[in-house]
């Protein structure tokens, strides 16, 4: 069983930067890959970046892309994602999520066996 506690959402004009971290129980964390999604109000939850078990491997949403960075920290069982260049469309309650089986795992997927509480991220214009 692996938990997971997002933190690092806020308030941010368009333009700047946040990051954002998801901290997480279990020593299986090093095994799992990760993702981030968001969802915003009205919409359907969306994949945002992922990793690798090994850390070797990312993969973006084209909205994000060159924009994010998905990075992880086994030693602080921590995955990131760093934001930079805000938009307003960024706008949603972002979530951290962990994949139990890095042989089916689908990088671009939405499909992960364990999710956070999540945490609001709002860029004002």
């Amino acid at each position: 069983q692996v938990q997971l506690v997002e933190s690092g959402g806020g308030l941010v004009q368009a333009g700047g930067s946040l990051r954002l971290s998801c901290a997480a129980s279990g020593r299986t964390f090093r095994t799992y890959p990760m993702g981030w999604f968001r969802q915003a109000p009205g919409k359907e939850r969306e994949f945002v970046a992922s990793i690798s078990w090994s850390g070797d491997s990312t993969y973006y949403a084209d909205s994000v892309k060159g924009r994010f960075t998905i990075s992880r920290d086994f030693a602080k069982n921590t995955a990131y994602l760093q934001m930079n260049s805000l938009k307003p469309e960024d706008t949603a309650v972002y979530y951290c999520a962990a994949h139990g089986d890095r042989i089916t795992w689908y990088p671009l997927g939405l499909k992960y066996d364990y999710w956070g509480q999540g945490t609001q991220v709002t860029v004002s214009s």
